[in-house]
């Protein structure tokens, strides 16, 4: 499962930590959904806008999925830093989690990543922003909540943005062989729309390859908002359900933060 820069899999269900479940639900109910120039979390899609010089974007957040075997995701932080003009520094670290229909749970330090994203074209220049944001994935702390091996996906973003509008996809591919993974593609496109001064609401569509062996493709919609609180505080969420697949890839996924601006 992916989520906004977040990827989860697990084939495990056996763990427990009620305080990872608490802090989903807590996040969850903070708010539902999209602001301003801000792309990328809520959506799975991500659009090639990178964090300002000198400037931090670092959400508190919480991601999920629920399919017929049961639930899973993560919550966590996600820091970001503009390093350089077009250069945005992230880091993501999470706990993630799976929980079984039986009752069976687990909870562990899922896969921590290491990300630049590189703005190398620019609208005003030739109409379209793209870069690129190469993530790598180090190995998770248990096997029962992510795969004990590294990963490495390499995507191309690309954005158009006009008046209240925006819209912004690409994709990529992960590398991602060992322990029952295999590679996989993963293409997206998002709509968004500045409905008032502090709302923004949007909508996307994600495909993704099999990244499991014996595994199936997956299709979905999501619906996201972004509200902005205050000048450096702004609440986002995320909902939509899976439509290829669904029982087995995901049936549907949310995702809540909390991002802080400065």
């Amino acid at each position: 499962m992916t989520c906004a820069g977040f990827y989860f899999r697990c084939e495990d269900h056996e763990f427990t930590m009620p305080i990872v479940r608490l802090l989903g639900g807590c996040l969850l109910t903070l708010g539902f959904f999209a602001s301003g120039a801000v792309a990328g979390p809520p959506y799975i899609t991500d659009d090639p806008e990178p964090t300002e010089l000198g400037h931090y974007e670092n959400y508190l957040f919480a991601t999920g999925t629920s399919t017929r075997d049961g639930s899973s995701g993560s919550a966590g932080l996600d820091l970001n830093y503009g390093g350089a003009p077009d250069l945005q520094l992230t880091g993501v670290l999470p706990i993630a989690y799976q929980t079984s229909p039986g009752g069976g749970s687990a909870a562990n330090l899922g896969n921590i990543e290491l990300a630049a994203k590189y703005r190398f074209l620019h609208q005003a220049e030739i109409g379209l922003d793209v870069a690129v944001f190469p993530r790598v994935f180090l190995p998770s702390g248990s096997a029962r909540v992510g795969p004990r091996h590294g990963a490495f996906f390499l995507p191309v973003w690309v954005e158009r943005s006009w008046e209240s509008w925006s819209t912004f996809g690409g994709g990529g591919c992960e590398f991602n062989r060992g322990s029952g993974s295999r590679d996989f593609c993963l293409a997206g496109w998002a709509l968004t729309h500045q409905v008032l001064e502090n709302l923004q609401l949007g909508a996307e569509v994600v495909h993704q390859t099999p990244d499991i062996k014996g595994g199936r493709a997956s299709t979905g919609i999501g619906f996201g908002m972004i509200y902005d609180l205050a000048e450096h505080y702004h609440l986002l969420a995320y909902g939509g359900p899976g439509l290829q697949n669904a029982a087995a890839t995901g049936r549907y996924t949310w995702y809540a933060s909390l991002l802080f601006t400065y």
